[in-house]
């Protein structure tokens, strides 16, 4: 709705059911909107009473089950399409990353991406066939539509008949990304490279635990406040401005670097973890990104 003389900007700060009053960093950013002078509202995106075009904007941040409730997931933001609520990141952008085949836009573009072997829905492949394909021995196996590292497993020579058994069972659901196992994140870590509105904001470096892959928190990994080489920063802005979408509120741009070059790992635009009490001023940031929209 458009924004009434003299009143506060509602701005909705999408979350999920496990979370109805934020994470921490969305907390960080609700207190920068209310000193900026926004009312800023916790609202679960799959409540069904929840009234879209009321609020000024909408900046959908932790719906993080959105990958296990996809349908319903892609049906509410044909709602807010229909409804013409704003929304940011805005819909289009939101429904083409939800699904990893992005990346396959990306690498189109030029941007270089973790090699990456598809397999789609429904389809007769077996690891045996991908590695002699590929050359690769260690692999990772993910779903096209997925988050958290969820469903996201490491096939090792050896266990084949498990591991085939459990790529069947996948592609019967969806898609399937099969990538190599990336070495260098265990020593060097990836990188989450994070942009508000368009310029840099701040960065961490991740690390897998001991013994594993996975860098995410929830399985174990770390987070370190780091400052990339300028270098790494250009790259990671010429991956986002790959996007067929537009401006971005927010990204996170996740990778590794291998022989000097950012490969990317993902794109996030939706739902990312930003990190922000990591970088001093950074909820100070994205709140000034979000007003400067509403103007």
């Amino acid at each position: 709705m458009a924004e009434q003389s003299g009143a506060r900007p509602s701005i909705a700060l999408v979350s999920y059911e496990r979370l109805p009053i934020l994470s921490e960093d969305d907390r960080l950013l609700a207190a920068a909107l209310d000193a900026r002078g926004a009312l800023a509202v916790p609202v679960v995106w799959s409540d069904a009473r929840v009234q879209w075009a009321t609020y000024d904007a909408i900046v959908v941040r932790s719906c993080w089950d959105y990958f296990l409730r996809a349908d319903e997931f892609f049906s509410w933001l044909a709602q807010l399409e229909n409804e013409r609520a704003v929304v940011f990141n805005d819909v289009r952008t939101l429904r083409w990353n939800a699904d990893k085949t992005y990346l396959r836009d990306l690498q189109r573009r030029g941007v270089p991406v973790v090699p990456t072997h598809w397999v789609e829905s429904g389809a007769a492949e077996s690891l045996r066939d991908i590695r002699r394909r590929t050359g690769w021995s260690e692999l990772v196996v993910k779903p096209a539509i997925s988050g958290s590292a969820h469903e996201t497993w490491r096939a090792s020579p050896g266990g084949e008949r498990a591991d085939e058994a459990r790529l069947g069972a996948m592609t019967a659901c969806g898609g399937v990304l099969v990538q190599p196992l990336v070495d260098v994140i265990a020593d060097n870590g990836e990188w989450s490279i994070l942009f508000f509105d368009g310029e840099y904001s701040h960065a961490v470096l991740k690390r897998p635990r001991s013994g594993d892959f996975r860098v995410q928190i929830e399985h174990g990994g770390t987070v370190e406040p780091r400052d990339p080489p300028f270098e790494l920063i250009a790259q990671a802005r010429a991956a986002l401005l790959a996007a067929p979408a537009a401006r971005t509120l927010y990204a996170r741009v996740d990778g590794c670097v291998v022989d000097g070059e950012l490969l990317l790992m993902e794109l996030e635009l939706i739902e990312p973890a930003l990190f922000l009490g990591t970088s001093t001023g950074a909820a100070e940031r994205l709140a000034d990104a979000v007003i400067a929209r509403l103007c």
